[in-house]
C-alpha cells in the first residue's frame, strides 16, 4: 500500500486513478504504462509498454531519454534505440543513427559522448549508423525494420591479445560464436 509520490501531488494524482471497480472512493489504481490485454482464458498479456519505457537486465530505462542526449551530439542527426534480442535472453540496446551531412561519428566517439552524460547501463552496446530509417506508412521510424547490428569489436585493435595455443583457439572460436561478437581475444571479459 502507497500513498502516492513524496511531495509529487500532481504526479500522484495523474498515475493514482480512481478504482472503477471498487464501490471504496478511496480506492485506488497505479497505472503503470504496461500495454495489456486480457485473453479469453481468462489471462492477461503483455504486449509491450504505453510509453517506450524498457527494462534491460533489471534496469527500467525511457529510451527517449538516450535518443534524446545522442540527438544533441555533433555529428548526429537524429537517433532511434531499440531493445534487440538476436541471441535468446540477451537483450542490448541498439543505436540507430542518422549523421549530419558530411559526418561519420565512430562508434567509441558517440560511446564516450553517452557515458559522459548517462549511467552506463543506458549506454548502448552496439550503434549503427545509417543514411535513412525504414518509415511505417505513417512516416514514424519502423523499429522492427531496424537492420540487426554487425558485431564488431569495440575496442582499439592495439589491444588485442591472439590466442597462443590450439586451447586458447578453440575457445575463443567458441565465445564468439556464443556472443556473436569477433574478433575477441584471451584477455577479454565474457561478462
Amino acid at each position: 500500500m502507497t500513498r502516492g509520490y513524496l511531495n509529487r501531488p500532481e504526479l500522484t494524482q495523474e498515475r493514482f486513478i480512481p478504482n472503477p471497480l471498487s464501490q471504496n472512493p478511496a480506492d485506488r489504481l497505479y497505472r503503470t504504462g504496461d500495454l495489456v490485454r486480457y485473453r479469453r482464458d481468462g489471462n492477461v498479456e503483455f504486449l509491450g509498454r504505453i510509453d517506450f519505457q524498457v527494462k534491460v537486465r533489471g534496469y527500467r530505462i525511457e529510451l527517449g531519454e538516450i535518443e534524446t542526449i545522442l540527438s544533441r551530439h555533433e555529428a548526429v542527426r537524429e537517433a532511434a534505440i531499440v531493445v534487440r534480442e538476436d541471441v535468446p535472453g540477451d537483450k542490448r540496446l541498439v543505436a540507430y543513427v542518422l549523421p549530419q551531412p558530411g559526418q561519420q561519428p565512430a562508434n567509441s566517439q558517440l560511446r564516450e559522448y553517452l557515458l559522459a552524460r548517462l549511467p552506463e547501463y543506458m549506454v548502448p552496446s552496439n550503434f549503427v549508423v545509417l543514411e535513412a530509417f525504414p518509415l511505417t506508412p505513417n512516416n514514424k521510424v519502423d523499429r522492427k525494420a531496424l537492420p540487426a547490428p554487425v558485431q564488431i569489436r569495440q575496442e582499439p585493435k592495439e589491444t588485442y591479445v591472439a590466442p597462443h595455443d590450439e586451447l586458447e583457439l578453440k575457445l575463443t572460436k567458441i565465445w564468439e560464436k556464443v556472443l556473436g561478437v569477433q574478433p575477441i581475444d584471451i584477455k577479454d571479459n565474457f561478462f
